[in-house]
């Protein structure tokens, strides 16, 4: 597909330095490696590496197009240059109108938050899918299409990419499109440009904070509030203590959902465990009026749930549709519930830190279970602080903690084990060593009885485990099948 110069550049300030805007354009990169003859090259002058440096060498690859950030020395001749201020913005720029600007055939919604993006984004989805509708996904757990998941490195991806996938979901008749927005995707700019017709706050605390991302929580904060900036309709948790502060500069309009003053309130909150299936359920007033099943367990998800209401009646969703997506939704590898037929239940969550596992256990302990079993491990090549933490987390909420492998890379399991053995000694909790994940699976669920919850932490939505840089399948969902089915009837 071959593009004029000028259309990339239509909604972009920019500078000529030489050659032609009619320059047709084949296709576009930022990564020197891919460019080919005909291509646009982006120079980013990047945190770690320097696009510019590499602009000899696209231009010997055959590049039609050198865009710059700085001054630059490019010998005249066939190559046009572009001059623009940020690099990373005209890239999404240029990329929406490389793919005919396809976010802005569908209804998009775009989800930011520190936690929960990838439960309302699953709930907004089905209410739309439900309502007879077809809707494309963007998230951590990959890009979906008509229920196609491809996997994605980055919750947000990389501009180029994105309005890619955007490009494919409109070609395969999607007419809306949910995604999580990540401040770092904003930060980036990977969504420069866009504008959603709904931006979604869910709410704000602490993470992602460090040297290569936030420099504070100051801009970690600011980063999300920009999404307000930049949709028609902003909905936002009224409970969370940040809301105010997300909104202040909002170019939008406001909505809010929360347990008191709000456009969507949720009264009456209680925890349900109806023979090892855990949910949630609450007394809806406002935007959606009635009461509310939520087919997932926890506190938070009653946050999610409204949420996801919220944006379904703002889109003219009706309602008994509303309720029924939110009592049957499914979130891979979010305390994920697994049937068992039995009185016990088994949930598969992504935890894979001291917070998210403290939460997730807290999160079990208020269904009252008669024991909480854990099977985890760690990470590999990665830090022991988050070894220790896990295991102090599972050491004081479980009554048993059955460690195991869970992508060593290039450590030794035991290694690994060790090190959170470390945090469990802190704690007066239970605990087994089953280095075979499977293996561990069968040990909990032949120990099982009625008002036993088993909970799998780490894998959450992963089909893998990463040994020795390879990638062999593995899943959750088949092993505590294959666990169940040797238990016999």
């Amino acid at each position: 597909m071959s593009v004029k110069l000028s259309k990339l550049l239509e909604r972009l300030e920019f500078e000529l330095v030489q050659g032609s805007l009619d320059t047709e354009v084949a296709d576009l990169a930022y990564d020197s490696r891919k460019i080919g003859p005909g291509m646009l090259f982006v120079a980013i002058d990047g945190t770690v590496v320097d696009g510019h440096k590499f602009i000899p060498d696209v231009i010997q690859r055959g590049a039609a197009v050198v865009v710059v950030e700085k001054e630059t020395d490019i010998p005249a001749g066939n190559v046009t240059v572009v001059r623009v201020k940020n690099g990373r913005e005209a890239l999404s720029r240029m990329s929406a109108a490389y793919f005919g600007y396809p976010a802005e055939k569908m209804i998009s919604i775009g989800i930011t938050g520190t936690k929960g993006k990838s439960t309302v984004t699953y709930m907004i989805r089905d209410i739309i899918e439900k309502s007879g509708k077809t809707c494309g996904i963007v998230g951590t757990i990959g890009v979906s299409v008509k229920g196609e998941i491809t996997p994605i490195e980055h919750t947000t991806p990389e501009s180029y990419d994105l309005q890619s996938y955007f490009r494919q979901m409109v070609d395969a008749g999607c007419e809306y499109v949910v995604m999580e927005v990540s401040s770092q995707g904003i930060k980036m700019d990977r969504v420069a440009g866009m504008h959603f017709d709904y931006g979604v706050f869910t709410n704000l605390s602490p993470d992602h904070i460090g040297p290569n991302e936030h420099r504070d929580f100051e801009e970690y904060k600011e980063c999300k509030s920009r999404l307000f900036q930049m949709c028609d309709v902003g909905v936002v948790n009224a409970d969370d203590p940040h809301w105010r502060d997300i909104v202040r500069g909002a170019a939008c309009e406001v909505r809010t959902f929360g347990t008191e003053h709000a456009d969507l309130v949720a009264t009456d909150i209680r925890h349900v465990n109806d023979s090892g299936d855990l949910s949630m359920e609450f007394r809806a007033n406002g935007l959606l009026e009635g009461d509310v099943v939520v087919g997932l367990p926890g506190r938070f998800n009653i946050y999610n749930g409204m949420c996801a209401a919220c944006v379904g009646a703002l889109l003219g969703m009706p309602h008994d549709i509303i309720l029924h997506a939110l009592e049957h939704v499914e979130v891979r590898g979010r305390v994920e519930n697994v049937p068992t037929g039995r009185g016990f239940s088994v949930l598969i969550d992504f935890a894979h830190n001291g917070v998210s596992t403290e939460s997730v256990l807290k999160t079990l302990r208020e269904y009252n279970p008669r024991r909480i079993m854990a099977i985890f491990g760690c990470g590999g090549n990665r830090s022991k602080l988050r070894r220790y933490e896990m295991g102090e987390a599972v050491g004081n909420l479980a009554e048993l903690a059955i460690v195991t492998s869970d992508n060593p890379r290039t450590e030794d399991v035991m290694d690994i084990v060790e090190d959170i053995k470390v945090g469990l000694a802190k704690t007066k909790g239970e605990y087994v060593v089953i280095p075979d994940r499977r293996e561990a699976v069968k040990y909990a669920v032949s120990q099982a009885v009625d008002g036993d919850m088993i909970v799998l932490l780490g894998k959450g939505h992963e089909e893998y485990q990463e040994i020795n840089g390879v990638k062999h399948h593995y899943s959750e969902r088949e092993a505590v099948a294959d666990a169940l089915a040797q238990l016999g009837s």
